[in-house]
C-alpha cells in the first residue's frame, strides 16, 4: 500500500530533463496514481505535444504514471489570487480528462502535489492536497531547462534519450549520382564529431543482387526490378536509423524523402512515404565539377543534371533548410552547420510524428 493514491506533478517541461524525472518518479514511488501535467505556452518554441511525447516515452514503465499535457497562456503572478484561480482551474479541468479517460471521473482529485518550486505549498493549498517539495535547491540534478535551451550541449547528459532524440540536429547531405554525398558526409560527421548514418539505398541494392543470384546467378544490377515496396522499405529504414541516434548533431548520407526523388528517377512517380521528421539542414551537392565516377552500381551518368533539378525543386517546394554546395563545397558546408549548432535549440525542435 502506498502512502497516497494520487499525485500531481506539474510544469512546462521545457524541455523535460533529469531532474524533472527524478521528481516523477519520486512521486511515483509514493503513489499509486501519478497525473503528470504538461502545462505550455502557445508562444514557446518547442511543441506541446513533443514535451508529451518525451516525457512519455521516458516514463512508460514507471508504474501509475500518466502523461497528459494543456495549453495553458494564462499570465504568471504568484501574488494575484484572480491569476492563481485561473490556473488552478485549468490544472483541475486537465486532472479530470485524465480521470475520465480512465473511466473514473471521480478519481481526478489529487492528495498530494510533487514539486521542486516553492509555488508548491499554494498549489497544493488550493487544491486541498498535501505538498511534498523535492530537491529544491537542485542538489541531485543541477540542471534548469533555462540552462539547457541557454547551452543545450553542455548539458546533454541531463537530457534522456526521448528528449535527444526529439532535440537532436540532423543534417542530410543528398544529390544525384557520384556527386560525392557519401565523401562529403563523411567528412562532416568525422569534422564535428558527430554520428554519420550511411545511405541505406546502396545496402539495400546489395541485398537485392544477392536475393536475384538466388534465383539466378548471373543475376547483375543492371538486371534488377525495382518495385514500390523497395523504396517504402528503403524510406523507412533510412528514416528509423536517422531517428536511432541521440548525438547533439547527426549527419546522414540521405533520408526518406531522397529515397522518395530516388523512386521518381526509377519508377516514373513518387512513392508517398511518411515521414515524421523533418532534418533542421539539407546540403544539395551539386553534379557539376564533380566527374561521374562508375563503381560498377552506378547507371545514371545521364541523368545528373535532371536529378539536380528535381532536388531542387523538391526541396525548395518543401520549404525546409537548403544549401546548395558548388564551390568550396566542405568549407561551405561546415559554416552552415556552425550556424546551425549555434540556433537556440528550441527551433524547430523535431519529434517522431
Amino acid at each position: 500500500m502506498k502512502e497516497f493514491d494520487h499525485a500531481l506533478v506539474l510544469g512546462k517541461f521545457y524541455p523535460p530533463h533529469n531532474g524533472h524525472h527524478h521528481l516523477i518518479e519520486t512521486a511515483a514511488a509514493r503513489s499509486t496514481r501519478t497525473t503528470v501535467t504538461v502545462l505550455a505556452a502557445s508562444t514557446e518554441a518547442i511543441p506541446l505535444a513533443h514535451r508529451v511525447e518525451w516525457l512519455a516515452e521516458h516514463h512508460r514503465y514507471t508504474d501509475g504514471v500518466r502523461v497528459v499535457g494543456d495549453l495553458d497562456d494564462h499570465p504568471m503572478d504568484f501574488d494575484d489570487d484572480h491569476i492563481w484561480s485561473l490556473h488552478v482551474e485549468l490544472t483541475k479541468a486537465v486532472l479530470a480528462r485524465r480521470a475520465i479517460a480512465d473511466g473514473e471521473p471521480h478519481r481526478a482529485p489529487v492528495d498530494v502535489v510533487f514539486s521542486s518550486e516553492k509555488y508548491g505549498d499554494e498549489l497544493a493549498r488550493r487544491l486541498g492536497a498535501e505538498h511534498v517539495l523535492v530537491d529544491l535547491d537542485r542538489t541531485t540534478h543541477a540542471v534548469s531547462g533555462t540552462a539547457v535551451r541557454t547551452d543545450p550541449v553542455a548539458h546533454w547528459h541531463h537530457l534522456s534519450p526521448a528528449t535527444q532524440r526529439g532535440l537532436a540536429r540532423r543534417v542530410v547531405v543528398l544529390g544525384a549520382e557520384s556527386t560525392g554525398t557519401t565523401t562529403l558526409s563523411k567528412q562532416l560527421a568525422a569534422h564535428f564529431g558527430a554520428p554519420w548514418i550511411p545511405e541505406y539505398g546502396r545496402e539495400h541494392t546489395e541485398h537485392k543482387l544477392k536475393a536475384a543470384q538466388a534465383f539466378d546467378a548471373t543475376a547483375t544490377v543492371d538486371g534488377l526490378v525495382w518495385t514500390l515496396g523497395d523504396f517504402e522499405d528503403v524510406a523507412r529504414e533510412q528514416e528509423r536509423r536517422l531517428w536511432a541516434e541521440t548525438a547533439p548533431l547527426v549527419v546522414a548520407d540521405n533520408d526518406a524523402f531522397a529515397a522518395t526523388v530516388w523512386g521518381e528517377r526509377y519508377l516514373g512517380f513518387r512513392p508517398e512515404v511518411h515521414q515524421g521528421t523533418e532534418p533542421h539542414l539539407y546540403l544539395l551537392t551539386d553534379h557539376l565539377g564533380v566527374p561521374f565516377e562508375q563503381d560498377g552500381w552506378r547507371d545514371g551518368e545521364h541523368l545528373r543534371e535532371w536529378m539536380t533539378g528535381l532536388f531542387e525543386r523538391e526541396l525548395a517546394q518543401r520549404g525546409v533548410p537548403w544549401v546548395k554546395l558548388t564551390e568550396n563545397r566542405f568549407a561551405t558546408a561546415v559554416t552552415e552547420v556552425e550556424r546551425l549548432m549555434r540556433q537556440d535549440v528550441t527551433r524547430g525542435s523535431r519529434s517522431r510524428a
